[in-house]
């Protein structure tokens, strides 16, 4: 991949728009990028730290060493209960990693292989939001999300139109059965038509552009977006955290990005900080 071997800072990865004929025709995916975590740290220049911030998502997020560690091929992210609330008055502490301002695209496959803890109010996610843009006007899309003891997981999108009155139709997300305690695979085919996602090749949903006279809002997929990956604790919807099943682990095994070949060239623009 010679375009890695650059070591830009940003890569924003953009299809160009495709004839009717190969609009048609079965995607070609084409590794572009990947982080298989073969080293012994997180890579800068892929990934930075999650910072802490009031949503529910990000409340616990801490820099603390502890929380993160690569080792085996494997990257690993924890949740544990803070055991120094001197130093930071959070009675939790999660470690959660973005490549926001470092690795961004619009349309392609990602597929990510994860491993999951369960504890009661661990809520584990795979994800993406725009490089540009407030929420939900710019979008949202959910790889996976998991809660507690479940043996399923969610996949959402997420859209000033979702969140509307109208915004049931169509649906913007489903569940998908997942091997528990074992490794899955979560993925997400982005297309300038639709999203389709999957779990271990299975597909769950499928959330496709309507036509114009809907509602401004429902797509707006159509621009750079950047990859999350945190191991948060607790929160409205997961609900309240038991001390005593912490930590809670996700290993992620690799990280994958395809562009379709099918479609026009590629369109990749960097940018060094």
């Amino acid at each position: 991949m010679r375009f890695l071997r650059c070591v830009p800072a940003l890569f924003v990865l953009a299809l160009l728009a495709a004839t009717p004929l190969a609009a048609h025709a079965a995607p070609k995916w084409k590794l572009v990028w990947s982080d298989e975590f073969n080293g012994n740290k997180i890579n800068p220049r892929y990934w930075s730290k999650i910072e802490r911030g009031t949503p529910d998502w990000k409340n616990t997020m801490s820099d603390d060493p502890s929380l993160f560690s690569v080792k085996n091929g494997k990257l690993i992210l924890r949740g544990k209960v803070n055991r120094n609330t001197k130093k930071d008055p959070s009675p939790f502490i999660t470690g959660g990693i973005s490549t926001q301002g470092k690795v961004s695209f619009c349309y392609g496959k990602i597929e990510i292989r994860a491993k999951l803890d369960c504890a009661q109010g661990a809520w584990p996610a795979l994800w993406m939001l725009p490089e540009k843009g407030s929420w939900p006007d710019a979008g949202e899309i959910d790889i996976m999300e998991h809660l507690n003891f479940d043996d399923f997981a969610y996949q959402t999108v997420h859209s000033r139109y979702t969140h509307s009155p109208k915004g049931g139709y169509p649906p913007k997300g489903a569940t998908g059965k997942i091997k528990r305690d074992d490794y899955n695979v979560y993925c997400v085919e982005w297309h300038p038509t639709k999203l389709v996602f999957r779990i271990n090749g299975k597909e769950t949903f499928t959330y496709p552009r309507v036509p114009a006279e809907v509602p401004a809002g429902q797509w707006p997929f159509d621009k750079p977006f950047y990859l999350l990956v945190d191991m948060q604790l607790g929160g409205s919807w997961v609900g309240k955290v038991n001390p005593s099943q912490l930590p809670v682990e996700m290993h992620i095994d690799w990280i994958r990005l395809y562009q379709d070949t099918s479609k026009s060239k590629l369109s990749i623009s960097s940018r060094k900080k």
